[in-house]
Order: structure tokens, then sequence, then C-alpha cells
């Protein structure tokens, strides 16, 4: 779908879907402490959970298309805006905010220890997603973005159940919240 979508030069595509990615880390870090943390943590889970349907939803259904119809050239396109706009929801809150609330809820007494065992555990689910995506996609592409999206869905959830906002909040009623 790549050069469907008219994309043909992948330097370029990476570069500029990395720059998309810094615009809206800047645009997040301005709204960091006029939204709050939850809101965006919520708008972006939910962002990447749509995001992920609609390119599991188009590659279990392009195979049933003629490549050189006008509807294949359509659903290029919308894939690739669905990634687009996957990485600008990431950006908006679970690229950064996971890490400046774990600052904030965590006691001073468990902190570097606590940070060190997320830090390991983000990084070793990334390795791991890293490994596993060639052999998903192998599998089933679609498939493979249907996990990646019950995966932010079950984050969707976690956020909106389990996460407290932590803006403008001392350590105190942070940790008030969690009894």
């Amino acid at each position: 779908m790549k050069s469907t979508s008219g994309i043909t030069n992948s330097d370029l595509a990476t570069s500029g879907l990395g720059g998309i990615q810094v615009h809206a880390t800047l645009v997040t870090t301005w709204l960091l402490d006029r939204a709050g943390r939850r809101i965006l943590l919520i708008i972006s889970s939910a962002g990447m959970t749509i995001s992920l349907l609609a390119v599991a939803v188009i590659f279990f259904i392009k195979d049933t298309v003629s490549q050189d119809s006008h509807l294949y050239y359509i659903l290029s396109m919308v894939s690739l805006l669905a990634i687009v706009a996957y990485v600008i929801a990431f950006s908006f809150g679970m690229g950064a905010i996971p890490w400046v609330i774990m600052s904030e809820i965590l006691p001073v007494s468990i902190k570097s220890l606590a940070g060190s065992f997320v830090t390991l555990a983000n990084w070793l689910t990334s390795f791991g997603i890293t490994m596993t995506a060639n052999l998903l996609l192998s599998w089933s592409a679609g498939g493979t973005f249907v996990s990646y999206m019950l995966v932010s869905a079950f984050t969707l959830m976690f956020v909106i159940l389990w996460v407290p906002e932590t803006k403008g909040r001392t350590l105190e009623e942070i940790q008030w919240s969690f009894r």
C-alpha cells in the first residue's frame, strides 16, 4: 500500500512522520498543565484505539478489492491517515504523560526503585513488540492490528477506571485517591 498512497521514498516518509510526532509532542507539553494528564491520556488512548481499528479493518478488506480500483487507492489513503492519526494520538498522551504521572504518584521512598522497574518493563515491552511484529504481520496483518487495538482499548479502560488526575494536586492528595 506504500506506493499506492503516493509515498515512494521511505526516508522522506519517516522524516515526515517524525516531524508530525515532534509537533504533536510540543502541543502536548503546552496542553499538559492546561487540560490535565488524565483527559489527555483518555484522548490519546481513544485515538490510538480508533486508529488501530481503522488500519485493521483496511487490512482485512484490502485483499477483496482490486489493486487497480479507486477504492484500493482510497483504502491506502485512509490507512496512511490512520497511521498518522495514531502517531498524533500517541504523542498527545501515551508518549510522555505516563512518565510524568509516574514521577507524580510514586512516593519518594520507592520512586527510584519503582521508576527503574517501570522503565525496564517499558523497554522489555517495546522489545517484545519489535521482535514479534514481523511474525504477527506474516500471520495476519489485520489480526496484528486487532491485537494491538485490544491492548490499546484495555489501556483506555485502565486509564478511565484507575488513573487519577494529578494536575494541581499534592502527593498526599494523589496518594489518598488510591485508597
